[in-house]
């Protein structure tokens, strides 16, 4: 078996992803097969960069010619005076050398506490995966994961591989750490164009993310630095550490200055050599020793150590407000950017999904707090009609839901799909408790979603009517209007007519224009007796239309203010994410990044030459469905337009 390590699995059908990896999709592979492989392709993890000695990152101090200038003062210094034969120590030469040594040894272990800092930052991975081989299910450590092996995925769990889906139940997979989508991915087994960017390939699933919901199989296509995070590590190993301005200027002004020092001392000598001639041998040594002392004098001693100690104290600063600096001069480049390309899902939003709005018979209705902490209320002048017909929106919704929200230590967090976890949160916010609703409403059974039945049913027992059955739906809204029949208005029920229909339509897809996610939800109750359907179609048929629900992973409240201050100090905020550019522009709108000429989309980019990026760049603010070495491509643009870049994100696809 080849690992072909680029052959694009995710446009094949799976029954050839399996034959070409000469895998067997019910038994798995054999022991002997999977130890063979594991010796031909290696471990499953990431390689790094071999670590440098301690000894090399200390003599790294000593290479700007600076301090290189210091160190030949030193030298000549020492020897004027063994020339001369002095007596007493070479007191200059010892005390150049000790500033220099001082200057090295600060700058040493400042980096080195950095790095310590860093390394306990580093872990994400996944122990152990779940696998069938010889037909038997066994868990493994990952990285004895090789390509062919048959991978058993469920919600939940922590994916070690890229695999190509052969079976998929309802499997979600979270992203946002390696594309930036905020949102559960739907996967399928169906093929996706060759072409299809990573956060497009539904039928694939990555290293690095997880099991959002559901469950699934997959056949292992690729392992280790062969993966799409492995492929980021290796840009990381690629991607040569920059050379900060502060460098830059530091090290042409050594250069400047040692020539300048040798210009004056080289003047000097010729002048007094003219003047007393050089007839007499001893008048020539001491004009020259002369010349040495005076190079020697002219060197800047305190220079490179003042800067080592006042960029020191900047990363100590740094360090009390919660940022790791890796090298000293990072901080002065900071103080230099011209320009801050921000990932999205995360650094500018929240990375949890908030409801905004719901659409209801007596119009729209928006709804404030963002996050999973169910701190929010209605308008003070909604009207009692449209908060009744929102309570039984959102009551609806929580009860066709199968996520968890708790608080822990006074922080909420969630258990399951961040959607319908924000559906949880807003049920509370408009005083609705999710547990009593279950109480009074116990589920009897489910019709679960399906990505292509796009809604989920569940049914349940009225315990005030106890004869009584009713059925509550949720899911895309114009596939749950085709399903009703009646709308809720108030406390009553009335017929949906045409017209109704179309203005429920264009009033969610002018949501959807705000880049907001909708969804419908309805209800029906069974007549006293009735049994429920056997089928899922006539489950959900003549059901009553409650409203639309419309959210967003929002904005962080501190990110406009981030924006406008940067913008207030010259700094050019620029967007670059792996969502869709719909969200992005909403966002960027949100926050304050011009928007002007919309986003620039990452197949576009895969048809633009360095040039063409670089001029796009000079006027683009807001890049959208990037993969990570589009962001790479995108930076370096940037600073090809001489702007001094500073990249912040929190997912894996930031870190080159």
């Amino acid at each position: 078996m080849n690992q072909d390590s680029q052959f694009a699995a995710h446009d094949l059908a799976s029954e050839e992803v399996v034959s070409r990896l000469a895998a067997d999709p019910k038994t798995g592979l054999s022991e002997g097969t999977a130890r063979q492989r594991l010796t031909e392709f290696g471990p499953n993890e990431l390689q790094s960069a071999p670590p440098v000695s301690a000894w090399r990152r200390f003599l790294a101090q000593f290479k700007d010619a600076l301090v290189l200038l210091l160190v030949a003062a030193a030298g000549i210094s020492f020897v004027v005076w063994a020339v001369e034969q002095e007596h007493g120590a070479p007191y200059e030469s010892i005390v150049i050398l000790t500033i220099v040594l001082l200057n090295a040894i600060l700058g040493f272990v400042q980096e080195e506490r950095s790095e310590h800092a860093l390394a306990a930052l580093r872990a994400m991975a996944a122990p152990e995966a779940t696998v069938i081989r010889d037909g038997q299910q066994r868990r493994l450590p990952t990285r004895e994961l090789v390509p062919g092996d048959l991978l058993l995925v469920s919600e939940g769990d922590a994916i070690s591989a890229d695999a190509r889906l052969i079976e998929s139940v309802e499997l979600q997979t979270l992203e946002a750490s390696l594309t930036g989508e905020s949102t559960p991915i739907q996967k399928n087994t169906a093929p996706v164009p060759p072409q299809a960017a990573v956060g497009d390939r539904f039928n694939m699933i990555f290293s690095g993310t997880s099991a959002g919901s559901g469950h699934g199989r997959a056949v292992v296509t690729s392992t280790g630095m062969k993966t799409e995070l492995g492929k980021i590590a290796g840009l990381l190993h690629t991607a040569a550490a920059p050379v900060t301005p502060l460098q830059r200027d530091l090290d042409r002004t050594g250069k400047q200055l040692g020539l300048v020092v040798l210009a004056i001392a080289a003047t000097v000598v010729v002048t007094l050599l003219i003047i007393y001639g050089i007839g007499d041998a001893r008048i020539v040594v001491q004009v020259l020793m002369f010349g040495v002392a005076l190079a020697v004098a002219a060197a800047p001693e305190g220079l490179a150590a003042v800067v080592t100690v006042v960029l020191a104290m900047g990363v100590q600063r740094m360090a009390k407000r919660g940022a790791i600096v890796r090298k000293l001069p990072a901080v002065e480049t900071l103080g230099s950017a011209t320009i801050i390309a921000s990932d999205k899902t995360g650094t500018l939003t929240r990375n949890e999904m908030t409801v905004r709005v719901v659409l209801t018979a007596a119009g729209r209705t928006n709804l404030s707090g963002t996050g999973y902490a169910p701190v929010g209320e209605l308008p003070t002048d909604t009207s009692d009609a449209a908060r009744q017909e929102t309570q039984d929106l959102l009551r609806s919704a929580s009860l066709s839901n199968n996520a968890h929200l708790q608080e822990v230590d006074g922080v909420w967090s969630i258990l399951g799909d961040p959607t319908e976890a924000a559906l949880l949160v807003a049920a509370r916010k408009v005083g609705l408790d999710p547990a009593e609703s279950a109480a009074s409403f116990p589920r009897l059974a489910e019709v679960p979603f399906t990505s292509e039945r796009k809604r989920m049913s569940t049914l349940h027992q009225d315990t005030e009517r106890s004869d009584t059955l009713v059925i509550f739906a949720k899911g895309a809204p114009n596939l749950l209007l085709e399903r009703c029949t009646h709308e809720r208005i108030g406390d009553a029920d009335q017929p949906l007519t045409p017209a109704r229909r179309e203005q429920i339509l264009r009033e969610t897809e002018a949501l959807a224009a705000e880049a907001l996610r909708t969804l419908g939800a309805a209800y029906r109750t069974l007549p006293s007796g009735e049994r429920p359907p056997a089928s899922s179609d006539g489950f959900e048929q003549d059901l009553i239309f409650l409203g639309v629900i419309g959210m967003i992973d929002p904005p962080r409240p501190e990110a406009q203010a981030a924006v406008e201050r940067a913008k207030g100090a010259g700094i050019r905020p620029v967007l670059i994410t792996g969502d869709h550019p719909g969200t992005a522009l909403a966002i960027a709108r949100e926050v304050g990044i011009p928007v002007e000429g919309g986003a620039v989309h990452g197949e576009q980019l895969e048809h633009m030459s360095d040039a063409d990026l670089t001029a796009a760049a000079r006027t683009a603010s807001v890049f959208a469905r990037v993969s990570p070495h589009h962001k790479l491509r995108i930076v370096k643009a940037l600073q090809g337009n001489g702007e001094i870049v500073a990249m912040t994100g929190d997912g894996v696809n930031d870190a080159p």
